[in-house]
């Protein structure tokens, strides 16, 4: 069995991280379509049209491959983890559903209005439909923060003859655990996108091609890019840290490495958790941080795991490094960000060559950071798939063996390496046409 569940989480967590590649840029990018296309209509500026044609332009074929990797992984529920789709189907197929219903009609509907509607259709209804875009794709993220929500806090539920039932449509959407989740989500979507964005505006610059576009780029990705990276900080990731701190108190201190239950817990900025010797190694500690940023109380007890029943522990090394990582890069996106509002105000922003390095090879990091997050949420979940309901081990289907699975995981390995090598090669081949030839300023 152990063989089995390690097969299947391998395969799961290969095909959701591949996945999450798409809809982390697609969320975050419809919403700045949508900026564009405002900016341009207010400001009767057709800059900003032209930018918006051409950002569109990534985003649906980034929108069709998010779709095409996203379809196998609902199968693998179904494969895979057959137990838990048993158990708890009767409540997050509701919100998987909803899903689809936004993903694939309302926004792909939209997105073929704005794609080809644009000389067909009068200049209001061009912008709703940019509008709409934004708006399916980020409640389309939203049905499935509220099943992972779920999983994390489960809420609205009953048990009947053992398996979970919906009493509450109203309580699953409005999970206290994903108040603050989603929101954090989608503020790491923005960071991708306007870090994109800001990325091929900064390539522009240096090839000297498409300026126009470029400074556009630039400017809205900058702009952006500093907004949300300072509400991934406050209040999104402070607030969603309360509430790991207060559903999932095991998950908190595997994310600090806090071995020793204490009053007035530090914040450890970096060290090493040797769970062997159940200590952090080499801390750097902010004292008594911690207990503040959980509980609101300089003091607050902050529950170590050394309290907690082992078998309960999350994989501690790795909730620990995937957490400081995404802190880490969160923090260097603050600063990258506010050097370019800085150089923005002074006029100096795209002839800084220096930055405009920084904000090109900067384009991976929000990706590693977002990917980084998810995994924090999931592994830090463990030993549970619906937490304190059922175990992980006792979800994975009983039909299934270690080399099927192995199998099929090779042959999604090999298809979405293919997948994955033509999308680039189409990003790559927009990014050198750049906008239209008509639509060509600078």
């Amino acid at each position: 069995m152990d063989d089995v569940l390690s097969a299947g989480r391998v395969q799961f967590g290969f095909t959701i991280v591949f996945h999450y590649l798409f809809p982390v840029l697609t969320m975050g990018l419809g919403v700045l379509i949508a900026v564009l296309k405002t900016l341009q209509m207010i400001r009767h500026d057709e800059r900003y049209g032209i930018a918006a044609r051409f950002w569109a332009k990534i985003f649906a074929i980034t929108f069709a491959t998010g779709v095409v990797t996203g379809i196998p992984m609902e199968f693998q529920f179904g494969t895979n983890w057959a137990r838990f789709s048993h158990y708890s189907g009767g409540v997050i197929g509701q919100t998987l559903f909803m899903e689809g219903v936004f993903a694939f009609f309302a926004e792909s509907s939209f997105l073929g209005v704005f794609l080809f509607g644009e000389h067909r259709v009068r200049p209001g209804v061009h912008w709703l439909a940019s509008v709409m875009v934004a708006f399916g794709a980020v409640v389309s993220g939203f049905f499935i923060v509220a099943t992972n929500a779920w999983m994390q806090h489960p809420v609205g539920y009953q048990i009947v003859q053992g398996r979970a039932e919906l009493t509450s449509l109203v309580e699953l959407l409005t999970n206290p655990y994903a108040r603050w989740q989603y929101p954090h989500v989608i503020s790491g979507s923005l960071i991708t996108a306007s870090m994109v964005m800001a990325g091929v505006g900064a390539y522009y610059l240096l090839a000297r091609r498409f300026e126009e576009l470029g400074r556009t780029s630039v400017r809205v990705g900058v702009v952006a890019g500093l907004v949300f990276s300072l509400t991934s900080l406050f209040p999104t990731g402070a607030k969603h840290g309360e509430n790991i701190a207060r559903f999932q108190p095991i998950k908190m201190a595997a994310m600090e490495g806090l071995f020793e239950t204490q009053e007035g817990a530090p914040l450890a900025i970096i060290g090493m958790p040797d769970t062997e010797k159940r200590t952090l190694m080499d801390p750097v500690y902010v004292p008594r941080l911690l207990s503040y940023l959980a509980y609101g109380d300089f003091r607050a007890r902050v529950i170590g795991l050394n309290d907690y029943p082992a078998d309960l522990h999350p994989p501690v090394e790795l909730t620990y490094y995937a957490y400081h990582i995404m802190v880490g890069l969160g923090t260097i996106f603050i600063a990258i960000m506010a050097t370019g509002a800085y150089l923005l105000w002074r006029r100096r922003a795209y002839a800084t060559r220096g930055y405009l390095w920084v904000l090109m090879l900067a384009v991976p990091f929000p990706y590693i950071a977002n990917q980084a997050g998810w995994m924090v949420a999931e592994v830090g979940r463990q030993p549970w798939i619906a937490y304190g309901l059922q175990r992980t081990v006792e979800a994975t289907s009983t039909n299934v063996s270690e080399g099927m699975t192995v199998f099929t995981l090779l042959g999604f390995m090999g298809l979405y390496a293919l997948v994955g090598l033509f999308y680039v090669l189409l990003c790559v081949r927009i990014i050198d046409r750049g906008p239209a030839p008509r639509e060509v300023q600078g």
